[in-house]
């Protein structure tokens, strides 16, 4: 199997698309195993640059430290070898380095550090959290600016300065001065990866502040969809690109906007409508509604003749 250093780790994922696959359920709400290997597997045969188990479209918030650990050993027996493995850890700070060392352990390739659990912390707590997940692990590290953790750009350089294994930055806040501060001053210390759901929506304004790469989670029932999207970005066609958004992205936007909690739920729609099923979110998230599922088994069926199901 193929390893990574923390360096080529930052490399290899900023040359290509990011998945970030559903976890798969049964109607009684337990991990289908088999059935979410057979989804990394298929996933696999496109050329992403790096999955992502078990992150905030796999439901992370909603697994238990067990089934984490569970979801991460079967995308690392599952994926194709050369394709890196990122394994979640969060909550609080000594659950979060026993998510890391977890990882390590099951085989994965990198850490995505997810924010804290409920509690507002000062920039200093938040350097303090990271370092301590840094120094749990020999492996890469990325680091989720969301939510609670709000990063500072003196936060971002100094545990840049001070985690040599600390590799990437994703922004799920939209902070654009953050994003150019960090690209024109830290270079290529840290990956910048797009993350605000749903990513494809800001991907062209992104490339221009120095970020080659987002979490797609419409690759999940549209592959092929989403990485023509992703070469016509990296490529600048923008014609391209903005009707690729007008024709699906922004009519997925409206279905999405229509429930609180649907940036995932509508990803495992969108599986339902292609014929993969996942099974259903779990709580405290709802699943669409069936005319909501209707809408985007039409929308898909819109910009891919055939590829719905029955």
């Amino acid at each position: 199997m193929a390893t990574f250093t923390p360096p080529e780790l930052r490399s290899a994922l900023g040359t290509g698309l990011l998945s970030f696959p559903v976890t798969h359920a049964t109607p009684d709400l337990a991990f289908d195993e088999a059935a979410y290997r057979e989804h990394v597997a298929w996933q696999g045969s496109f050329r992403a640059s790096g999955l992502f188990a078990a992150g905030g479209t796999g439901e992370f918030f909603a697994l238990t430290p067990t089934e984490v650990s569970q979801v991460v050993r079967a995308a690392v027996a599952s994926v194709p070898d050369g394709t890196p493995v990122i394994a979640p850890a969060g909550y609080g700070t000594a659950q979060a380095v026993a998510m890391a060392r977890d990882a390590e352990a099951a085989g994965a390739h990198g850490v995505f550090l997810l924010p804290p659990y409920l509690t507002e912390m000062s920039q200093a707590g938040l350097v303090a959290h990271v370092r301590a997940v840094c120094a749990a692990t020999s492996l890469g590290v990325i680091v989720y600016h969301r939510a609670n953790a709000a990063f500072g750009f003196d936060t971002v350089r100094t545990l840049a300065d001070t985690c040599p294994n600390l590799i990437g930055f994703k922004d799920g806040i939209g902070s654009v001065d953050l994003l150019t501060r960090i690209h024109a001053q830290l270079g290529d210390r840290l990956l910048s990866i797009g993350g605000l759901p749903t990513a494809e929506t800001y991907a062209l304004p992104y490339l221009e502040m120095g970020v080659t790469t987002y979490s797609s989670a419409i690759f999940n029932f549209m592959p092929e969809w989403a990485m023509d999207f992703y070469d016509a970005v990296r490529a600048r066609d923008r014609e391209k690109a903005y009707r690729k958004l007008d024709e699906f992205v922004l009519p997925y936007l409206d279905i999405r906007n229509r429930g609180a909690g649907y940036a995932v739920a509508i990803v495992k729609a969108g599986l339902t409508a292609v014929g993969r099923t996942a099974g259903p979110v779990r709580p405290p998230l709802t699943d669409l509604t069936e005319g909501e599922l209707d809408d985007l088994r039409a929308l898909v069926e819109k910009v891919n003749p055939g590829l719905t199901a029955p």
